[in-house]
């Protein structure tokens, strides 16, 4: 099992499409919950935009959500750029990274400033600490460093790419860049794919037979694939397992279940089977299925969806149990997934969409103090309308105290 675990402590969002303004504290778990349209999903995009702009490069990430302009914010009051600020922690070192991005005329972009400092709490073989790295760049211009050397600055890509290269800067750009966030479609997981090496999973889940086939060749792997087997028979009453089948040069899933009056299962390729065990194996794979040197946060768009509501608790259970692993951010809007009374507040953001502008915070002091004196599960105050978060013009509610 990987041991290299890399975690955000906090997000800090600034003119990000509909979100004007985040501060969001995050720990193993959290949970993102409001209605439809209310900007949810906006936030694991900005953690998907940075994974992507240091995978690839930041022109092609904001190229794929339509240019500068359409990420944005768009308001009254004009706002020409966007800015994301990130808290994290390793096993051995913790620190903050971040940048802002503003528009230039012609629909371009340039980075007005970006940063990143690093902090270690681990002794080599010498005996001696770890040293501490950082950078700050300023419009294009290297102001302050850790290190004598340092690459060149280019005005539109991200400088922790060319810093990446350097041992005190690496664990933060594998880290960042293992973030994935997904958005699984049934539709394309049950069409024949071309096989792959099923390191990373897709975020709309279509190489998942790659994934699976590559968990059983290895002994840890072997065991990640059964655990996905276990909760999903539990949320799928009946299933045997799943596997890769080879159709040609093509590839799908087939799934072995339990058919009555038949002797043993029976198996059934992936355009038999409904939408809910499609997005509830994807779901599964998503969180236990290890992906590349370092375990960084996943981040999933209402895993309930499509899945009976009796399934509810089993995916929760799934989600906390993958999070003390590695850490793990959901949307959703689902009362189902939150009809239960052991949650923690700091597991949960209420998010709302007031004129036009998404707001995140803790839950409000009614809502806190209800959970705390456990009046109400997360999931009765959903279905009430009363999951809110705190004003933003008050005193954010003590959720945690």
């Amino acid at each position: 099992m990987q041991d290299n675990p890399f975690s955000l402590t906090r997000v800090r969002l600034r003119h990000y499409r509909s979100i004007a303004e985040a501060d969001v504290e995050l720990g193993r778990l959290l949970l993102l919950v409001g209605p439809n349209g209310s900007g949810k999903s906006n936030f694991l995009d900005a953690l998907r935009l940075v994974a992507e702009s240091l995978q690839t490069s930041l022109d092609q990430a904001l190229r794929s959500r339509g240019g500068v302009g359409e990420v944005r914010r768009r308001s009254t009051g004009h706002p020409t750029h966007f800015s994301i600020d990130l808290d994290f922690r390793g096993s051995d070192y913790e620190g903050e990274y971040g940048f802002e991005v503003a528009a230039v005329r012609g629909g371009g972009f340039r980075i007005s400033r970006e940063y990143c400092g690093v902090r270690f709490d681990s002794r080599g073989d010498d005996g001696n600490r770890s040293a501490d790295a950082r950078f700050l760049v300023e419009s294009g211009r290297l102001v302050d460093q850790s290190e004598s050397v340092m690459p060149p600055v280019g005005e539109q890509r991200l400088y922790l790419v060319s810093a990446a290269g350097l041992e005190g800067f690496r664990p933060v750009f594998d880290g960042l860049a293992g973030i994935s966030v997904f958005n699984l479609n049934p539709d394309v997981m049950r069409q024949p794919q071309t096989p792959d090496s099923g390191e990373f999973l897709h975020r709309d889940g279509s190489n998942i037979a790659s994934v699976l086939h590559r968990l059983q060749r290895s002994q840890g792997g072997k065991a990640d694939k059964s655990r996905i087997e276990d909760y999903l028979q539990l949320i799928v009453p009946g299933m045997h397992g799943v596997s890769r089948s080879e159709l040609g040069n093509w590839e799908t899933l087939e799934f072995a279940q339990e058919v009555p009056g038949a002797k043993g299962p029976w198996r059934f390729q992936a355009h038999s089977v409904s939408d809910g065990t499609l997005r509830a194996l994807g779901v599964l794979v998503s969180l236990f299925a290890g992906t590349g040197q370092t375990l960084s946060t996943v981040g999933i768009e209402e895993p309930e969806s499509a899945l009976h509501p009796a399934a509810a608790g089993v995916l929760l259970d799934a989600l906390r149990d993958a999070s003390e692993r590695r850490q793990v951010i959901v949307t959703s809007h689902s009362p189902d997934l939150l009809d239960r009374s052991d949650f923690d507040l700091s597991e949960l953001r209420a998010v709302r969409s007031v004129g036009g502008e998404t707001r995140i915070g803790q839950l409000d002091a009614a809502g806190a103090l209800a959970l705390r004196e456990g009046l109400y599960t997360p999931g009765e105050l959903l279905r009430s309308d009363q999951l809110l978060p705190a004003s933003a013009a008050g005193p954010a509610a003590e959720a945690d105290r």
